[in-house]
């Protein structure tokens, strides 16, 4: 059995990249035999995001996905392993933990950091080099460019937060990575449409992705959306796609993105 691509990439024509850099389930068996048997179902991934993003191709976005489990290397997390909450609980660029704080290695089976520097250079460096360039390429077509970054989450997570988790929360870096006028767009639009709730820069701000390449100043505006995954899927054992709410919410995520495009369209 061969390892997979490290990510799956649709170019697009619009001023729109979606990246899903958690969307991806993969664990090489070498490293799954380390692994607990908890840590062994990925139960952190955001399950389902391109069929629930279907509507991105049709809108003309390029996808970006990634392949490989947050539990081998996370995307989203800075090269240095740095926290982007400090003073706040986190997971690392290769998690030894999970969300539920149970341990993802077995006892003494932790990668040392020559693993952890080569699943850096196998696994995130190239996902954020195509990232890199496929911005350079839309902002050489359009100027203006969105980067959505797209996540879910199970809506009750008492490590990160208290209670339950708003249905979508956007994250804009206290407002760095964007401008105000993308954020406005897209808070009215979840608030005309009136069936979810929602909060800009809460618990989740953006994670590495977001500031790392929202540039407002240079023609890249990013925001992450964390989404409940209770909108949408079981969040439990076995993490089912969900038609009947999926279908739901789905209406209003082809409204955000079109916000997005209408808002990198202006001049």
């Amino acid at each position: 059995m061969t390892d997979p691509a490290v990510f799956e990439f649709h170019p697009g024509t619009a001023p729109l990249l979606i990246s899903m850099p958690h969307a991806g389930t993969y664990v090489p068996p070498e490293v799954a035999a380390r692994f607990t048997e908890p840590a062994r179902q990925v139960p952190d991934t955001d399950w389902h995001l391109p069929r629930l993003y279907a509507c991105a191709r049709e809108l003309g976005a390029s996808v970006l996905v990634a392949n490989y489990s947050r539990f081998v290397v996370d995307q989203n997390r800075p090269p240095d392993n740095a926290s982007l909450y400090p003073g706040q609980s986190v997971t690392g660029l290769c998690p030894l933990d999970t969300f539920g704080d149970e341990p993802v290695y077995l006892p003494g089976q932790e990668p040392d950091e020559q693993e952890i520097a080569q699943r850096r250079e196998a696994v995130w460096r190239p996902y954020h080099q195509q990232l890199e360039r496929e911005l350079a390429r839309l902002r050489s077509l359009h100027g203006r460019v969105v980067l959505w970054d797209a996540h879910s989450i199970r809506s009750v997570v008492p490590r990160f937060f208290e209670g339950r988790l708003p249905d979508l929360n956007f994250g804009t870096a206290d407002g760095a990575s964007c401008a105000p006028g993308l954020s406005a767009r897209l808070m009215a639009a979840v608030q005309a449409d009136g069936r979810y709730s929602s909060v800009l820069n809460g618990r989740f701000k953006g994670g590495y992705i977001t500031r790392r390449y929202g540039n407002p100043e240079q023609g890249v505006h990013a925001v992450q959306l964390e989404m409940a995954q209770c909108c949408y899927m079981q969040e439990h054992w076995p993490f089912d796609y969900q038609e009947e709410p999926a279908r739901r919410i789905q209406p209003l995520i082809e409204t955000l993105l079109c916000e997005a495009l209408a808002f990198a369209g202006q001049d």
